[in-house]
């Protein structure tokens, strides 16, 4: 079943509050094999301008894809999960995350469209402090392969 395109523009209530942590930055960093001392050494963070350490640029993916599960999970879009790749991921930092950050998401639709057989879902997710101040802007596109033909060939 085709992805429901009038989603295009829905914006979604904030998440709970993920809290920063050094340990979280650490282990995040040892998964990717950054070895970083900003990422890991107080000292460091600070001698290079931080008021503590900062997470790797892509970390914000853990924070954005909880957000966006309230789209993926939404019943009346009809994404059928099992169907889905990931086509894009890109990110904008207003500043870097950092330990001691209390942050929330607020997931958006940005497009539902359906080329070659396939639709395409755009989500942004705005993460930001409690107090409303930016961090980072991520963005993915996820496609549902062959959903596009498969709503195509049921209407026919």
């Amino acid at each position: 079943m085709a992805l429901d395109e009038s989603f295009t523009g829905r914006v979604y209530p904030p998440s709970s509050t993920f809290e920063v942590s050094r340990e979280k930055i650490r282990e995040f960093a040892d998964a990717i094999g950054d070895p970083s001392p900003l990422y890991r050494d107080v000292a460091a963070a600070r001698a290079a301008g931080y008021p503590d350490v900062i997470a790797p640029p892509t970390f914000a993916v853990i924070i954005s894809m909880k957000a966006n599960d309230v789209i993926i999970s939404d019943p009346d879009l009809g994404l059928d999960y099992c169907r889905v790749v990931h086509g894009d991921q890109s990110f904008v930092h207003h500043r870097p995350i950092r330990a001691g950050d209390r942050l929330v998401a607020v997931a958006h639709v940005d497009s539902v469209m359906s080329r070659a057989g396939n639709d395409f879902l755009s989500v942004r997710a705005e993460l930001g402090t409690e107090n409303g101040e930016p961090v980072t802007t991520a963005r993915a596109t996820l496609v549902a392969r062959g959903t596009a033909d498969a709503a195509k060939g049921a209407s026919q």
